[in-house]
C-alpha cells in the first residue's frame, strides 16, 4: 500500500520491479531482492555503464516511460555489442521524484525489459532512490571469446556501418520543429529518436575494429582512426547508394537541413561502425595509411554533437 500521503513507497516499487524482471535463467543464482545479484559468468567479461538524466538525455513530454526505458537500455546494450560481446546482465538504478505513478514506473520498467529481451539480457538488480529529476543509470555486463577493440583497423580494411546513421537526429529535428508526422519517414525518424533500433543481427565476428555510434559518426570514426593510428577515408557516393538514403534525404530537404549533418554529426543512432573485409552492412569507405578522417562533407568537421542541441 501507499503511505499516508498517498505516495508510493520504495518497497512497493521494488516489489513491482521484481515482478517485471523475474527470470528463470539458470545462470542467475540470486536476482532482485537481496543485497547483490549472484550469477555464473564467463571468464572474459565485458562491462559498461551509462547514465541518462531527464531534460538532458530524454524528455517525458516527448517520450513515454516505455520509450525512455527502451532508449536507455539500448544505449548500454549497444556498448556491449560494440565490443563484439554478447549482452548477459543489467543492473538498473533509478532516481524518481516521487510524483510518478506506478503506471509510469511500470511502463519504464517494461520498456527496459522489452529491450533487454531483444538483447537476450536479464535485469538482475539495481536501486531506487529519490531525486529532483528522473535519472536512470544502467550497468551492462556481457561476455566474449575475444573482445573487438577500436584499435585494430588497418590499411586495406573496408569501413562499414550496420545501418545508415542520421535517423535519430532527424527525429530530434522533427520534435524541435513541432511539425506533424505526415509520412512513414517522419514516423520512422521519431521512433528512432525515442527508441533507437539496435542492429542485433549484425555479425561483427570478422571485424578488425568496432565502435558504437552513440555520439556522432564523425566523432566515433576519428576516435577509431586515432586508436588504430590510421586514416578513415569515407566515400560519400557509397553512402548515397544506401537503401535508406533517399527517404532520409527527402525528409532533410523538407526541414531545410543538410542530410550530411544528420549522417555525420547526428547522435544516438547506436549503429555499429566496423572495419574489416567483406563485412555485412553498408560499405562507406576504406582504411588508409595516415591519420584522421578524410573526405568529410563541407561543414561537418566544425560540428560537435551534443544532447538536445
Amino acid at each position: 500500500m501507499a503511505d499516508r500521503s498517498g505516495a508510493l513507497t520504495e518497497a512497493q516499487v521494488i516489489a513491482r520491479l521484481r515482478e517485471i524482471f523475474t527470470s528463470t535463467d539458470p545462470r542467475i543464482k540470486v536476482g532482485i531482492g537481496d543485497d547483490a545479484a549472484v550469477v555464473v559468468g564467463a571468464k572474459i567479461q565485458v562491462m559498461t555503464t551509462d547514465m541518462a538524466v531527464e531534460g538532458v538525455h530524454f524528455r517525458t513530454d516527448w517520450s513515454t516511460g516505455f520509450e525512455i526505458g527502451r532508449k536507455v537500455t539500448a544505449a548500454n546494450v549497444a556498448d556491449i555489442l560494440a565490443m563484439g560481446a554478447v549482452p548477459d546482465y543489467l543492473l538498473v538504478a533509478v532516481a524518481l521524484t516521487g510524483s510518478e505513478s506506478m503506471e509510469w514506473i511500470s511502463d519504464l520498467a517494461n520498456g527496459i525489459k522489452f529491450e533487454a529481451n531483444l538483447a537476450s539480457a536479464h535485469v538482475v538488480g539495481g536501486d531506487v532512490s529519490r531525486g529532483d529529476q528522473v535519472v536512470i543509470s544502467i550497468a551492462a555486463f556481457g561476455s566474449a571469446e575475444k573482445p573487438i577493440l577500436r584499435s585494430g583497423a588497418k590499411p586495406g580494411d573496408g569501413i562499414y556501418l550496420s545501418s545508415l546513421t542520421g535517423w535519430s537526429a532527424a527525429g530530434l529535428a522533427l520534435l524541435k520543429s513541432r511539425a506533424p508526422a505526415t509520412s512513414d519517414a517522419m514516423e520512422k525518424a521519431l521512433c528512432e529518436f525515442k527508441s533507437p533500433t539496435i542492429d542485433y543481427g549484425f555479425d561483427a565476428t570478422g571485424a578488425s575494429s568496432l565502435c558504437d555510434i552513440s555520439d556522432a559518426l564523425a566523432i566515433q570514426a576519428a576516435q577509431m582512426a586515432d586508436s588504430s593510428k590510421v586514416a578513415f577515408n569515407f566515400d560519400l557516393s557509397k553512402i548515397e547508394g544506401a537503401s535508406e538514403f533517399v527517404e532520409l534525404d527527402i525528409l532533410a530537404r523538407e526541414l531545410g537541413i543538410d542530410i550530411w549533418h544528420w549522417i555525420f554529426a547526428g547522435g544516438e543512432d547506436h549503429a555499429l561502425l566496423a572495419t574489416g573485409l567483406d563485412l555485412p552492412g553498408i560499405l562507406v569507405g576504406e582504411v588508409i595509411a595516415g591519420s584522421g578522417i578524410k573526405n568529410l562533407p563541407a561543414g561537418v568537421e566544425t560540428i560537435t554533437w551534443q544532447h538536445f542541441n
